[in-house]
């Protein structure tokens, strides 16, 4: 989509782990609608090239090394990123890691701790410095501003070997509808995206040969793979004046893949 409907002129988006994939796919919708962008990401080479692309839209575009599981580094990069912004009206809590451990029993606690270390409390930090800002600014009279959630299908499903997956992604649902309870009367909104198989640098289409390619396109209605160009239009939503009564709440971006979680699709029955 070349470009969006709804204008974000004037506004501001932090987005962690904004230099690729789902991130990127977020900071480019906003781009386009017009929004101004704090990417943030631990790879400078891949910060300096998302920054490129996304300037070509004609946005501010500043770009921050931070690894949002040190909190003391997430309070200082947001409070700089107001500094050269002179504002944050949404904050994008995207940064993660996925790790499969084969099975629940041989999870180590070391792998536990790492993960959620990132997916979980690193989302906490975010949020938390995103919602400080956001409620500092309504006591003066400007309030609103939108907190986004990117878990995954796995903060409502069950997967073998990723229960320390599986518990940070439902951890940023229960954490944004407490966030849209708390923070409601400063206009402040938190919401969860969850996608579905989606390409990525960990995901990746093998083709239909391949057994995560054959079953995507079995069960999944659109049969297909999701890429980051299909979260464009959710984040400018999420981020825009646009979803200012929209809170609480958890979209699933998946293709129709959980409304078809009963049944399996057959070729013959897609092409009916």
């Amino acid at each position: 989509m070349n470009r969006m409907p709804w204008d974000m002129s004037g506004k501001v988006v932090v987005i962690t782990g904004g230099n690729a994939g789902i991130g990127l796919g977020f900071a480019r919708g906003i781009a386009k609608a017009g929004g101004d962008l704090v990417i943030w990401g631990r790879r400078k080479e891949a910060n300096d090239k998302a920054r490129a692309e996304l300037e070509q839209y004609g946005v501010r575009v500043l770009t921050q090394e931070v690894d949002v599981a040190d909190e003391a580094r997430v309070v200082a990069a947001f409070a700089e990123a107001v500094g050269a912004m002179g504002r944050v009206d949404g904050a994008i809590a995207n940064a993660g890691l996925m790790m499969n451990q084969g099975s629940f029993t041989n999870m180590t606690g070391e792998a536990w701790h790492g993960l959620l270390a990132v997916n979980q409390h690193g989302a906490f930090y975010v949020a938390r410095e995103a919602a400080r800002h956001m409620r500092a600014r309504a006591e003066a009279g400007d309030p609103g501003g939108s907190i986004l959630f990117c878990a995954s299908l796995s903060a409502v499903t069950g997967s073998i070997g990723m229960q320390h997956y599986n518990a940070s992604k439902g951890a940023m649902a229960s954490l944004a509808r407490g966030i849209a309870v708390d923070m409601g009367k400063f206009g402040i909104r938190a919401n969860t995206v969850c996608p579905g198989y989606t390409e990525s640098e960990t995901v990746k289409d093998q083709g239909p040969d391949s057994p995560l390619g054959a079953q995507v396109r079995e069960r999944c209605p659109i049969g297909r793979f999701g890429t980051p160009e299909d979260f464009e239009g959710i984040g400018v939503y999420f981020m825009s004046d646009a979803s200012r009564y929209h809170t609480g709440d958890l979209v699933k971006i998946d293709g129709g893949w959980m409304a078809n979680a009963g049944k399996l699709n057959t070729a013959a029955e897609r092409r009916a």
